[in-house]
């Protein structure tokens, strides 16, 4: 049974939300302020976060989370709509983002996905190696110049499957079909938002920028300028 921490201020929105995941088989706990979350954070295997909450801002209870040894999936609420709010937020390290006014069957449902996606990703169990990084598919380790990097578990398995076939051109709707999965509702816009915060942490760790390549209108590629080596 997965444990799943709602952070709410609005007593309805969380009620309902309880009331839906206790009936799909989850554990649920409420908090409704960033003061709350101490003690609850460490059980929690997915949180729902508002992000204006009395005390603070759910971007800062991401950071925090992003921090953790143990980081439990993240799924923002919010009553933002904008791009940039969307972007900033799985910029941020948000596994998914869900706009209110929301139905509680769909937030079970996008749980249920995001879970699902946090299991290791289906690749051969193997070592994987491509100019400066090494991958570790079975350990979900993922090393630059020596330095680990702290990536989401949705820019590990963008890195994975990539770096899988290097030369291979993965579309944005197969790049959401390996990593997301069938009837996760993605947009091109959100794989591209990963890629770059993956992009990112690879260059500031002394990688290669041209490591994972833009292949203008179609999708992502590692490479071929390295050799990639696989090892038992």
């Amino acid at each position: 049974m997965a444990n799943v921490l709602i952070v709410e201020d609005e007593p309805a929105i969380a009620e309902s939300l309880s009331f839906a995941l206790r009936r799909d088989g989850f554990a649920v706990d409420i908090a409704d302020c960033l003061a709350q979350v101490n003690g609850k954070i460490d059980l929690a295997d997915l949180v729902l976060l508002d992000l204006m909450l009395p005390d603070g801002s759910g971007f800062d209870l991401i950071v925090q989370i992003r921090r953790r040894a143990l980081r439990p999936a993240i799924i923002v609420l919010s009553s933002r709509d904008e791009e940039a709010d969307r972007v900033a937020a799985l910029e941020s390290g948000a596994d998914d983002y869900v706009t209110k006014p929301f139905s509680p069957r769909e937030v079970v449902a996008r749980v249920r996905a995001v879970l699902r996606r946090a299991q290791p990703f289906e690749a051969p169990e193997l070592h994987l190696s491509c100019s400066s990084i090494q991958v570790d598919v079975t350990t979900r380790r993922a090393v630059v110049q020596g330095t680990v990097l702290e990536l989401t578990r949705v820019e590990f398995d963008l890195l994975a499957c990539l770096i899988e076939e290097p030369g291979r051109v993965y579309t944005r709707s197969q790049l959401i079909d390996k990593v997301w999965g069938d009837g996760f509702a993605i947009t091109d816009r959100t794989v591209d938002s990963h890629v770059k915060g993956l992009r990112k942490k690879m260059v500031e760790a002394g990688g290669d920028p041209n490591l994972v390549e833009t292949v203008r209108g179609v999708g992502y590629r590692i490479a071929l300028v390295s050799s990639v080596q696989s090892e038992p």
